[in-house]
C-alpha cells in the first residue's frame, strides 16, 4: 500500500506521515521545499518525539519524498499510483494542490480502486474545498476523472509546536492526537489508519474541535502578545489571561450544545483536556507562531467569528468572544505579512468596512455591532 502526503512539513511528518506509517503504507512525501526534500531523502528514517505525559519516542521508516517544485511530474506519476492521498499544507495552499490532484487521476488507470482523498487541514469541509477545486481544473473532464477518487473530509487535532534546532527531519508533538473522518464515502474499503475513528456525522466533531482547540489556542496566542508573553504555556499561567481563554471557550461550548445538542458536561471536560494541553510547559511553543496569519483566523467561518456568530444568531452571549477578538486586532508581528496587513487595514478602512471585509459578517447580522466597536476601539488606540 501506498500513501502520498502532500505537505513534507512538521505536521505531514509527525502526525499524519506517522499514523499513515502505522497503518502500513509506504508514505511518499511530496513538498515544494527542495532542502527539506532532499533531507528526507537522505536519511532511512525519523523520530516523533513526543513530549508530555505519556510522551514516547516513536520511529518511522519506509518513506520516500519528492520534490513538487522541481519535478512535478514525479507528484502526478507518484498520486497515479497511490492508495491514499492527504494533506496538510494549510487550506490557502489547496488551490495549488488541485491541479496535481487532478493530473494524477488523468495518468490513473481505471483498474485501481479509487484513490482515498483526505485533506487534513484546520478548516471545515478542506477535503470538500480540495474536490470542488480539482472539479474546477479538471473542467468538463471530472465526471469521469471523479470516478477514479474517493474524498472524506476529516478533523485533525495535535500540537506540533516549533521545532528545537538541530533534530533534522525529527518532530517533536504532544502524545494526545484526535483523527476524526467520514466513514460514508469509503463505503466498506476503509483506508488502514490506527487511531483514527470513523463517523457517520463528521460536522459536530469538525466544529467542537475548531471552535475548542483552534479557538482556545489562538485565544492564549492574542491574550498572550498583547501581555508581552513568549510561550503559550506562560501565558496560561497568568490568571487572567486562563480566565478569559476559559470564558471565550465556555461561550463557544454553548453554541456547540445548541447547536450540535453536545452534553454540557462532556464539553465542560473536553475544554478542560484542550487548556492541560495548552499548559504543556514542555511545548516550545510561541504566541508569534500560534497567532499568525491572524486575517484569516478573523475569516467569517474559522475559529473566533464562526462560533460568535452561532452565539449571536441564538441569542447567547458573546462577550468573552468579542474580548479575544479585540485581542486579535492588537496582533502585531512584523515577520508575519497577515499581522502586518491587518494593522494596514486598520489604519485605511473605517471601522464599518473593516469589519465587514476582514470578517466577513454582514451589516445587519447581530454580531456586527460589538465587533465594530471592538474594531473602531483599536483604531483610536494607533
Amino acid at each position: 500500500m501506498k500513501a502520498v502526503q502532500v505537505g513534507a512539513g512538521n505536521i505531514g511528518r509527525g502526525f499524519v506521515g506517522l499514523l499513515l506509517h502505522e497503518g502500513g503504507y509506504e508514505v511518499v512525501f511530496s513538498d515544494v521545499a527542495t532542502a527539506l526534500v532532499d533531507a528526507i531523502n537522505a536519511v532511512d528514517s525519523y523520530t516523533v518525539h513526543e513530549i508530555g505525559d505519556g510522551g514516547v519516542d516513536v520511529e518511522v521508516t519506509g518513506f520516500r519524498a519528492v520534490d513538487s517544485g522541481r519535478d512535478p511530474q514525479a507528484a502526478v506519476d507518484e498520486i497515479a499510483t497511490a492508495d491514499v492521498l492527504t494533506t496538510a499544507v494549510g487550506p490557502n495552499v489547496l488551490r495549488f494542490v488541485a491541479p496535481t490532484l487532478v493530473a494524477g487521476l488523468r495518468a490513473r488507470s481505471s483498474a485501481l480502486p479509487p484513490l482515498q482523498v483526505m485533506a487534513c487541514e484546520n478548516a471545515i469541509g478542506a477535503t470538500d474545498t480540495l474536490r470542488a477545486l480539482a472539479a474546477e481544473s479538471a473542467g468538463a473532464d471530472w465526471p469521469e476523472l471523479a470516478t477514479r477518487a474517493v474524498f472524506a473530509n476529516t478533523a485533525v487535532d495535535r500540537i506540533v509546536p516549533g521545532q528545537p534546532e538541530g533534530i533534522g527531519v525529527d518532530v517533536v508533538v504532544e502524545p494526545y492526537f484526535e483523527w476524526a473522518i467520514e466513514r460514508a464515502p469509503f463505503g466498506d474499503r476503509l483506508p488502514s489508519i490506527p487511531g483514527a475513528h470513523f463517523v457517520d456525522e463528521l460536522t459536530p466533531y469538525i466544529e467542537r474541535k475548531l471552535f475548542t482547540v483552534n479557538t482556545g489556542h489562538a485565544a492564549t496566542a492574542y491574550f498572550g502578545a498583547r501581555a508581552g508573553i513568549e510561550r503559550i504555556s506562560d501565558a496560561l499561567a497568568v490568571a487572567e489571561i486562563a480566565e478569559a481563554v476559559s470564558a471565550t471557550l465556555a461561550e463557544t461550548s454553548a453554541a456547540l450544545v445548541a447547536k450540535h445538542e453536545f452534553a454540557p458536561d462532556e464539553l465542560a471536560r473536553y475544554r478542560e483536556t484542550i487548556i492541560g494541553r495548552f499548559r504543556n510547559p514542555r511545548l516550545p511553543d510561541t504566541v508569534w507562531r500560534v497567532g499568525r496569519q491572524p486575517l484569516r483566523k478573523l475569516s467569517r467561518h474559522e475559529r473566533f467569528i464562526g462560533p460568535a456568530a452561532e452565539a449571536a444568531e441564538r441569542g447567547l452571549s458573546t462577550t468573552a468572544l468579542v474580548a479575544t477578538i479585540a485581542a486579535a486586532l492588537e496582533f502585531a508581528a512584523p515577520a508575519d505579512p497577515e499581522a502586518v496587513e491587518l494593522q494596514r487595514l486598520l489604519r485605511e478602512r473605517d471601522a464599518a468596512s473593516f469589519t465587514e471585509q476582514v470578517t466577513g459578517l454582514d451589516p445587519a447580522h447581530p454580531l456586527f455591532a460589538p465587533v465594530a466597536a471592538a474594531v473602531s476601539a483599536r483604531q483610536s488606540a494607533l
